[in-house]
């Protein structure tokens, strides 16, 4: 089974990504800080991270640049509810970008494509 670290300080986006996630089979660890996002990348070896951009101490953008210095080759999604985050230089460093909505289908399509 494929492992995703979900890291998003919002509760209903972790209840709502991890739902529909393990849905299609994967085995999701939830994070809600950078800090705690690293912690779990240390310990867990996810195959796969999906990362919020705009959280408390940490952010998204440098959360990232740690994990792909320790293993550039794992696949990274970003995931925001604000779109101008793609101009970000930092931004350019992840494998997808998606904006944030209910509808989580653009979402469930970068993770397949990522990890088949």
């Amino acid at each position: 089974m494929k492992k995703i670290l979900l890291v998003d300080d919002e509760e209903g986006i972790q209840m709502l990504y991890r739902e529909e996630l393990e849905d299609e089979g994967y085995e999701v660890i939830s994070a809600y800080t950078g800090e705690e996002g690293i912690q779990k990348f240390k310990e867990e070896s996810p195959d796969l991270v999906i990362l919020d951009i705009q959280m408390p101490g940490m952010n998204g953008i440098e959360t990232l640049r740690q994990m792909k210095m320790e293993n550039p080759k794992l696949p990274v999604i970003l995931s925001s509810a604000y779109n101008e985050y793609k101009q970000d230089l930092g931004a350019w460093a992840s494998d997808e970008y998606v904006v944030k909505s209910s509808n989580i289908n653009d979402l469930k399509e970068a993770v397949r494509k990522h990890l088949s």
